[in-house]
């Protein structure tokens, strides 16, 4: 009687097992391991091609929202400025003729086994080539271009407004005369009337404009005429102050300093000097100064020497603090500062936006080349509004793109405010 108690017991042990384990496996199939929680919660498939951001569709919306502008598309765009998330600036070198890829096509004039397009990659630069947007060919950005006004570009339309749909809702076009190759567009965060600034390389000017665009306030350099004295620039590039509305400007692509100017547009101070080679690492010379900005807890200006991949700091005024490398190859197009204290940079060469801390130590990357919604090519232009939408503006592919904060992303992945003081 023990022994068959023993034996009933054993058999309900077992029953209770299998059971509690769903049922025995095979010895051939041994059972799977559980994933672990954040593996089982991960989506299946897919890759994050555009960081912590989906892309806004359709944003903004075609130039054919124009009359008379079924035909055309956006030009080389340059730079985006998001004075609010219902009204965002858009600067470009006029428009283009919306085209379709065309057929593949042989072409021996040119050499054996060629043909354009070229498989795979975009057939069509906006900026760089004979016939692109004008304003960057020659000396004036017109006189070596090769296209003919109203059939390979139109000058028009070089400064408008969005609002947060992609509506065009202010149009500009009383200023594109004076403009060149207008390089950037930002505001003063410290200005209580919000003038609107442009920088317009070509012309080697700086424009002060009115917030609602009908007066032209101030202009600094002397247009069309480029020099190296306190009175001229050669080729400037972009903007930033000091919290008393001190200027700084990054003067740029054919001169190799940055130019301080108190709040009225007063020359004050030079710095920098162009390197003696392309391998020449010394403080305080420069290949291309393509950005600026200023750091009001620290006052340290961080600035892009963008040919030498790498961003050097100073001291408000010029003296050299320190520098650090964004990698090479690389080409650092755009420097921003965020409100969490960190510096970001857009890679038009890795197709990357890359945040450092504000000593210049690497952190973190997102970004992926290409020409399809959420890819980048040649981002030359970063904003980010209140509500912590991304705006970037691509001058190679001759578009603006607005990414909007997924709701699950990490708050640290994303490009912050703008820095500024409190």
């Amino acid at each position: 009687m023990r022994t068959r108690a023993a034996f009933a017991a054993v058999i309900t042990m077992g029953a209770g097992l299998v059971v509690g384990c769903g049922g025995a496996a095979p010895e051939s199939q041994p059972a799977a391991t559980p994933a672990p929680a954040a593996e089982a919660a991960a989506p299946r498939g897919g890759q994050d091609q555009t960081g912590p951001y989906t892309v806004a569709p359709n944003w903004p919306k075609p130039m054919s929202q124009l009359p008379g502008h079924e035909k055309w598309t956006w030009g080389a765009m340059q730079s985006v400025f998001a004075e609010s998330p219902n009204r965002v600036f858009i600067l470009q070198r006029g428009e283009l003729p919306e085209l379709a890829r065309p057929a593949e096509a042989p072409l021996p004039a040119v050499g054996p086994s060629l043909s354009f397009p070229v498989g795979a990659v975009p057939f069509r630069n906006a900026s760089t080539g004979i016939a692109a947007s004008p304003g960057n060919q020659g000396p004036d950005g017109f006189s070596g271009w090769k296209g003919k006004l109203g059939v390979d570009a139109r000058w028009e339309h070089c400064l408008l407004v969005v609002d947060a749909e992609g509506n065009i809702t202010e149009s500009w076009t009383q200023w594109d005369e004076i403009f060149r190759r207008p390089h950037s567009v930002t505001i003063n965060p410290y200005d209580p009337e919000k003038h609107v600034w442009v920088v317009d390389d070509r012309q080697h000017a700086v424009y002060k404009f009115s917030n609602d665009g009908k007066q032209l306030v101030q202009t600094l350099g002397i247009r069309g005429e480029a020099g190296t004295d306190d009175k001229h620039f050669n080729r400037p590039t972009f903007l930033a102050w000091a919290p008393d509305s001190t200027l700084y400007v990054s003067d740029g692509y054919a001169n190799t300093r940055v130019v301080k100017f108190d709040k009225d547009g007063k020359f004050l101070l030079t710095w920098g000097e162009k390197g003696s080679s392309a391998e020449d690492r010394r403080p305080n010379t420069f290949d291309a100064v393509h950005g600026v900005v200023f750091d009001p807890q620290t006052r340290r200006v961080y600035v892009t020497d963008r040919e030498r991949h790498r961003i050097q700091i100073f001291d408000e005024n010029g003296k050299y603090l320190d520098q650090f490398e964004t990698g090479n190859p690389s080409n650092p197009q755009v420097l921003y500062a965020s409100a969490d204290r960190h510096i970001w940079v857009a890679d038009g060469t890795t197709s990357k936006i890359i945040k450092y801390d504000m000593d210049g130590r690497y952190l973190y990357s997102w970004g992926t080349g290409g020409t399809w919604p959420g890819a980048l090519w040649n981002v030359h232009g970063m904003s980010v509004d209140s509500d912590g939408n991304l705006y970037l503006a691509e001058v190679n592919t001759g578009r603006a793109e607005k990414f909007i904060p997924r709701p699950d992303a990490d708050k640290s992945l994303l490009v912050g405010s703008p820095l500024r003081a409190n």
